[in-house]
């Protein structure tokens, strides 16, 4: 358990940076495109992470969402709240210690038809963190802070 103190003190300081200034509901960049351009339904059906193609996107709320393939793009079209990232697409383990952080695409968790995606930089795998914590736990904890989180 010491360890794993450490290990969030270490994303919180490392991470500061990428917590800043990330002051709404959905994880997109400049351009409003979520997950980096990568697809939510192979992070979802396929448990994988794939690049989508502009050709194939979708303006959900105001945010774009990118595919892989036609298939792909009319599976979002008639469920589009199905295959939306928990916490808006931020860092799953940081909401559940109560900050947002950007992620790297390639990071996931697939579970319980859910996805939760998380930061990694040198210093601190935050997926593995997760992975090393209790699922209903985190989530418990995230879900939680994810209420205040996400107008702030």
């Amino acid at each position: 358990m010491k360890s794993l103190s450490i290990l969030v003190a270490m994303l919180f300081i490392s991470s500061f940076g990428l917590a800043q200034n990330l002051k709404t509901a959905i994880n997109t960049d400049d351009s409003k495109i979520a997950l980096h351009g990568y697809s939510p339904v192979s992070y979802l059906d396929l448990g994988i992470a794939q690049k989508g193609l502009k050709e194939y996107q979708v303006t959900h709320n105001g945010i774009k969402y990118y595919f892989t393939s036609m298939e792909q793009k009319k599976s979002f079209e008639a469920n589009p709240e199905k295959y939306l990232p928990e916490y808006g697409g931020y860092c799953a383990f940081g909401v559940s210690v109560g900050a947002k952080f950007r992620i790297d695409p390639n990071k996931f968790v697939a579970k319980d038809g859910k996805y939760y995606l998380f930061l990694y930089d040198l210093e601190v795998d935050a997926q593995q963190l997760w992975l090393a914590g209790n699922h209903e736990e985190l989530v418990t904890k995230a879900d939680t802070n994810w209420k205040k989180l996400r107008t702030k």
